[in-house]
């Protein structure tokens, strides 16, 4: 190893280390990305001949434009992707289109609440994503549940239930979106295959919680929520409902009909999404224009697409072109050698360890890290549907829930309820590791005896 690739490495670990520990800095994780990303491509055009055969010569800038051109090209298909689907959700939740789960979920029973919260949580987060699942089923346990140590395990819970859901569906987590639109996985197979392992993950946590839970919920008399009018009949808020939340799940169906990335189906989706719309609210002018037309500018596609977390959207641009720019001077594919060599090449263990990693770290680097590492094989674990991706897939989801930082759910539920890292480590790692391993054991014996 060249004394610059070594370089190269020590700032990308510098840098992940200050992502880590960004609850101590305060300096935004995204910040740092995209420092990494400048740094580590900087350096790389210190010696790009060492690195690229083709850059000798006249062709060095010619030839490194292509290698960068090429990973941004593959970045920009993920980047895409979380843009449309955020305004897609963000849209459908405008419009009111998750009040029918707060209804759904509404019961006397503390273990019923549970139960529902557990499998809802569960199959949103698969359709649209953990992070906006967990937010909005926090926002609705705050009218639930008025007690603060019964609704810390309830939050717990969808913290567990939220990655869980997301790691059997191709858009339910970044990382599974990362690997399908890298094409090592399908998402026929992804969810045949990982549905049952990411379900056992949930029910065992759910059932250990439910034990600590007795007796009924006292509801508060206000718990109704008063909707601003804006003009939108009933029948339009479900239509809207219906095309987004409906066109998520259009969009793997979509892919498997073009063969087009899945990045085109979400813009089709929005696409359609916005011009309905925009019909919807053009037909209501009539209304005041001092205030009417002022609630339904704010809630056209338009201006949502200005409350896009820009901030996520960016970390994942720089931490994504960051590890590219490990993959291009070999380092990845090195560490992957290397790992294989130490674990004989038991995949279930260095993907196990990559899922207790992610729980600890952020779960995108470590994804994207692997893809690097490792080329799709023909046939075999390493293959397209093979038992290394599908696996990855899991315990890079379901591995986040073991800490509270461990994942994107967990971190804003943490901020949400202020929840303190000592009590959830102290209270619920353990039951989410059981969980993980749960499932882990699942995928074996489905794979042993099964497929």
């Amino acid at each position: 190893m060249s004394t610059l690739t070594v370089i190269i490495v020590i700032v990308f670990c510098i840098g992940y280390f200050c992502i880590a520990i960004e609850s101590v800095t305060k300096i935004n994780k995204a910040a740092i990305a995209l420092l990494m990303f400048v740094a580590t491509w900087t350096l790389f055009m210190f010696d790009p001949g060492s690195y690229v055969s083709e850059a000798v010569g006249s062709n060095i800038a010619s030839a490194v434009s292509q290698v960068i051109e090429h990973h941004l090209g593959s970045t920009a298909t993920t980047l895409f992707f979380l843009m449309g689907a955020m305004t897609i959700v963000e849209l459908v939740d405008q419009n009111g289109g998750f009040n029918f789960v707060r209804d759904t979920l509404q019961t006397k029973s503390k273990r019923a609440l549970l139960w529902r919260i557990a499998f809802m949580t569960f199959i949103l987060s698969a359709i649209l994503d953990n992070l906006t699942t967990s937010i909005v089923m926090i926002m609705i346990l705050r009218k639930l549940v008025s007690d603060k140590k019964d609704r810390l395990i309830y939050a717990a819970l969808v913290v567990i239930a939220a990655n869980s859901g997301g790691a059997f569906s191709p858009i339910g987590d970044v990382t599974t979106i990362m690997l399908w639109n890298k094409g090592v996985i399908t998402a026929a197979g992804v969810i045949s295959e990982i549905f049952i392992p990411s379900l056992v993950s949930m029910l065992v946590p759910a059932y250990i919680l439910s034990l600590s839970l007795k007796g009924n919920l006292e509801f508060a008399e206000d718990t109704a929520v008063i909707e601003e009018s804006d003009g939108l009949s009933a029948a339009q808020r479900k239509i809207i409902f219906f095309l987004g939340v409906g066109g998520l799940i259009f969009v793997p169906i979509f892919k498997t009909i073009t063969h087009l990335p899945p990045f085109v189906g979400i813009l089709l989706v929005l696409g359609v999404l916005w011009t309905t719309t925009e019909i919807f609210y053009t037909s209501i002018h009539q209304e005041s224009e001092d205030t009417a037309d002022n609630r339904n500018t704010q809630k056209r596609v338009s201006k949502m697409l200005s409350r896009i977390d820009m901030d996520t959207i960016l970390f994942f641009l720089g931490i994504l072109m960051a590890v590219a720019c490990l993959e291009t001077i070999g380092v990845l594919t090195m560490l992957g050698q290397g790992l294989d060599v130490v674990f004989e090449g038991n995949h279930y263990l260095v993907t196990g360890i990559i899922g207790v990693l992610s729980s600890i770290v952020d779960n995108v680097p470590l994804v994207a890290g692997c893809m690097g590492m490792y080329p799709v094989a023909p046939a075999g674990d390493m293959a397209i549907d093979g038992i290394f991706w599908q696996l990855l897939a899991y315990c890079a989801g379901v591995g986040g829930s073991m800490l509270i930082i461990g994942s994107a759910a967990g971190v804003v539920v943490m901020g949400l309820e202020k929840i303190t890292f000592g009590w959830y480590m102290k209270k619920i790692t353990w039951i989410a590791f059981a969980g993980y391993l749960a499932g882990i054991l699942i995928y074996w014996l489905q794979k042993t005896f099964l497929f």
